[in-house]
């Protein structure tokens, strides 16, 4: 499956849409990184993404989400809804182990 939105893109339209410079993840980056993030450059570690969601006050899934459905909320709740079927096979197999 394919990332309809780029990483990098939904990075940059979410910390947009939270109104957030780049100078704004100062404690958990410079914007030298933030700019190469950005532009595809460098790819964060989950550790890192973690800490970039927090800055942006939004969860890591959010983010993920916006990267693999864009801006279209339908695909977005397909997409969810995908995330809690497989999540619920895989609880209930390890239940079952």
């Amino acid at each position: 499956m394919a990332a309809k939105h780029t990483l990098s893109e939904a990075l940059k339209t979410i910390r947009k849409a939270r109104g957030l410079s780049q100078e704004a993840f100062s404690d958990v980056s410079s914007r030298t990184y933030m700019s190469s993030l950005e532009r595809d450059l460098k790819s964060p570690t989950l550790n890192k993404l973690a800490e970039l969601c927090e800055v942006m006050e939004v969860h890591p899934l959010t983010l993920l989400t916006l990267a693999y459905a864009g801006n279209s909320t339908h695909k977005g709740d397909q997409l969810l809804a995908q995330v809690r079927r497989e999540l619920d096979a895989v609880l209930k197999a390890s239940d079952e182990a």
